[in-house]
């Protein structure tokens, strides 16, 4: 009996001992390490890194940046299913511990104690948000004791709600998916509230092995991680076996997908990720700024459309340069060519495919998912031979003419259930179209494809801009005299000039000349001599200033005669700009397509004061008080200038966008030099919009291409589309514009009774004073000064 209460004594003391070293230990342990623990209250002030999400006006998602996909939600958004699930796989204690888990510690000690290592772990989901937060991923006896320190910390500061929503939110769940609702979207597709529940438990079991468990790589091990996790959801109580039974034959159907991106626009997206780095730098892709653009989502479809339309009939005009490679496939399996064509990306709205057979007026080609598609020869006979830009070969009279087995070929669909031999673009374009009255684009294709050639041709391009320029140079005229019923002789001329390579003889397009000719219609008839003697005229000191008031660039824009012509460099988006300011009544206008940046939450983003002319709030023009300080124009040289440029569209070279039964359009062709560029720019009171089609590096496109026939079809497909269900509107008279009849001949008032007579628009100070001599009565004095 004694010798059992010694040895009870000796247990005891040996255990009072091991408490007093043990407490030791611990206040050591807290004396060492409690300094240096981090402050919590950073969790309340937590941003997580959130990536850059950009919209278009209506709100549709047109692209993201940021290497973490990331929605943070709230604690009372998360779906009970899913936060039972979280619970039952990390941890089913966690509204009733203190923060640690004693029964986790314990076998993470025995694991530390048996192999030197902690294999597995005991954290329960507030260690884990320590660890998330603050510490390491480092395995040491170290970093798991700060981690039970800060997890009794934070258990004391926060509550288990905001602990929750902390670990929802920073929780990495693979596929570059950070917290719960972007695995939904990520796997699934959907919000996490469309989750079903064997979705759930899917995902609740990620964060133990996010690459391992991950359901797209590896179906069948995730599927018997989310079985083990409905199991216990049973065990637990949380749902029924009704539920459980459904849930566990729930096939696995997880997929990647993308950022749900709802309207391609990635030139614009590109735009605006520039102008938010230029900003705010690296935070640009983790701060969560959602950007919303001036795009109208059916405005930028069309736009891409048409310009691709634009492009093939081009290549189709000029012919088939042959297939992207040819392979031999005589002897591959399906699944070897499939694997050959999976290298090959979609591009714009043009398919890879594979030719796997050929009949004699039919082929079959197999596109990258494996579904076969016959083409027609319908689709096909397109196809003669590319030789030049002015020749082809004879036309093909059978499929093998055209196409051979294991060639990789484009197919594209113009209609729905239809679909057509193409090929990718040699050629290049692009579109733009802008609200006149304020700057704000609505569609801007800057190319093809941007995944095929990321040069934006709006904004990079800069192009000689040819008969374009000429309503420019005709509106300074108006501004120093003349008037639309001016008379300029068109006649040959022959021009003295050093910056001009010494002697230039200049003709018109046709090669023909008219004689005298009133300033109207020379500019709809694009009248090349008219313009030079115009310009000439007026004196290149006085027009240029006037002309690169406009938007141009001077060290671009030459100050000789060839401006006339357009020989001046400038982008797609300057040309575009200058024809805003006849539609809007004269006013220089500052494009611009950034609407608002807010934060994920919602909040505005206050713009620091250097943003520039591509924000709304801080364009320099939309945010003076004094429009009139932007005007370049009087309103009644807007008008006039408006009116000559509709006669461009209803009898001049813009005559095919009469096929858009309007009578509110005006614009103008432009055609360069050896044809290396073909424009078209034209506007209603509301929109205004300009097409350009010409290699990247400059070339002669063809003796048939112009910018009536290339550029202009672009432009009317897109109007098309954009006008649709729009009321036809007309340009505002002002009050000083008056309406006189004319000579047609002379430009003079017309005599009493003139039959031939034409109406004409003027303003008080430019009417004519002088009237025509009706025939047999005299000699027209303004005719014979012309050749004076």
């Amino acid at each position: 009996m004694r010798n059992v209460l010694s040895l009870l004594r000796l247990v005891l003391a040996i255990f009072f001992v091991a408490i007093i070293l043990v407490s030791a230990a611990t206040l050591f342990a807290l004396y060492q390490y409690k300094p240096n623990l981090p402050d919590v209250h950073e969790l309340r002030e937590v941003r997580f890194q959130i990536p850059l999400r950009i919209f278009s006006a209506d709100g549709k998602l047109m692209a993201e940046y940021g290497e973490q996909r990331r929605t943070p939600i709230q604690y009372d958004e998360i779906p009970e299913g899913l936060r039972h699930a979280i619970l039952a796989a990390e941890d089913s204690r966690f509204y009733e511990h203190l923060g640690i888990d004693i029964k986790g510690l314990a076998r993470a000690a025995f694991q530390l104690i048996s192999s030197g290592e902690i294999q597995t772990g005991g954290s329960t989901i507030t260690m884990q948000v320590a660890k998330n937060f603050f510490l390491t991923p480092d395995r040491t006896f170290e970093r798991k004791f700060n981690e039970i320190l800060l997890s009794l910390k934070i258990e004391r500061e926060l509550s288990k709600q905001e602990i929750l929503e902390l670990y929802v939110n920073k929780i990495y769940l693979g596929q570059r998916a950070y917290g719960v609702q972007a695995a939904a979207n990520i796997y699934y597709g959907k919000d996490i509230n469309d989750l079903t529940l064997a979705q759930m438990a899917t995902i609740a079991g990620l964060p133990k092995a996010p690459s391992a468990n991950n359901p797209v790589r590896n179906p069948q091990r995730s599927t018997e991680r989310r079985n083990w996790i409905l199991g216990r959801m049973l065990s637990l109580g949380y749902i029924d076996q009704d539920s459980f039974n459904e849930a566990l034959q729930e096939p696995e159907n997880a997929r990647y997908h993308t950022a749900d991106i709802e309207l391609s626009a990635f030139y614009v997206a590109e735009m605006v990720r520039a102008e938010m780095f230029r900003l705010y730098g690296d935070a640009t892709y983790t701060e969560g700024f959602n950007v919303v653009t001036t795009l109208d989502s059916k405005q930028q479809q069309a736009s891409d459309q048409a310009l691709r339309a634009g492009l093939i009939a081009y290549h189709e005009r000029h012919g088939y340069h042959g297939p992207e490679e040819q392979f031999d496939i005589t002897e591959l399996t399906l699944e070897e060519q499939l694997e050959k064509l999976s290298r090959y990306r979609l591009l714009g709205n043009m398919h890879p495919a594979l030719v796997t057979a050929i009949d004699d007026r039919s082929a079959t080609v197999l596109l990258r998912d494996g579904t076969p598609i016959t083409l027609d020869w319908d689709a096909m006979s397109w196809a003669r031979e590319y030789r030049s830009a002015n020749a082809r070969g004879p036309a093909p009279q059978s499929a093998a003419n055209i196409l051979s087995h294991g060639d990789v070929v484009r197919i594209f669909q113009p209609e729905e259930n239809q679909w057509r031999l193409t090929q990718l673009p040699r050629v290049q374009g692009g579109f733009v179209a802008m609200e006149p009255d304020t700057g704000a684009i609505r569609a801007l294709s800057g190319g093809f494809s941007f995944n095929h050639n990321n040069f934006n041709r709006v904004t990079q391009a800069w192009r000689q801009s040819g008969s374009t320029f000429k309503p420019f140079l005709y509106a300074v005229a108006l501004e120093e005299g003349y008037t639309a019923a001016s008379i300029v002789n068109d006649s040959p001329i022959v021009i003295h000039d050093v910056s001009l390579g010494g002697e230039w003889r200049p003709e018109n397009h046709s090669r023909d000349f008219e004689g005298p000719i009133r300033l109207r219609e020379a500019l709809y008839r694009s009248k090349n001599l008219v313009s030079i003697r115009l310009l000439r005229d007026i004196g290149i000191e006085t027009a240029y200033p006037q002309l690169l008031s406009f938007g141009f660039d001077s060290d671009r824009t030459p100050p000789n005669l060839s401006l006339s012509l357009g020989a001046a460099d400038a982008t797609l988006l300057q040309i575009n700009s200058g024809y805003a300011a006849f539609a809007n009544g004269g006013y220089r206008v500052l494009p611009w397509f950034i609407d608002e940046v807010t934060l994920h939450d919602g909040m505005p983003v206050e713009l620091p004061k250097n943003a520039g002319n591509a924000f709304k709030h801080t364009n320099e023009r939309l945010n003076n008080p004094d429009p009139e300080e932007y005007r370049i124009l009087s309103e009644s040289t807007a008008y006039i200038i408006n009116d000559i440029l509709a006669d461009a569209v209803r009898r001049g070279t813009g005559r095919r966008a009469l096929a858009l039964n309007r009578s509110d359009l005006a614009g103008k062709t432009g055609t360069t030099n050896q044809q290396r560029d073909a424009w078209f720019a034209g506007y209603n009171p509301n929109l205004v919009a300009t097409a350009w089609i010409g290699f990247d590096q400059p070339a002669h496109l063809g003796r048939s291409e112009f910018g009536g026939s290339a550029a202009l079809p672009i432009w009317i497909d897109f109007m098309r589309v954009a006008l649709e269900d729009t009321e036809e509107l007309s340009f505002n008279r002002p009050e000083e514009v008056v309406q006189l009849r004319i000579d047609p001949d002379t430009g003079l008032l017309a005599y009493p009774g003139q039959s031939n007579s034409i109406v004409e628009f003027f303003t008080p100070e430019s009417t004519p004073s002088q009237r025509a001599t009706a025939p047999g009565q005299g000699s027209n004095d303004v005719l014979e000064s012309l050749f004076d």
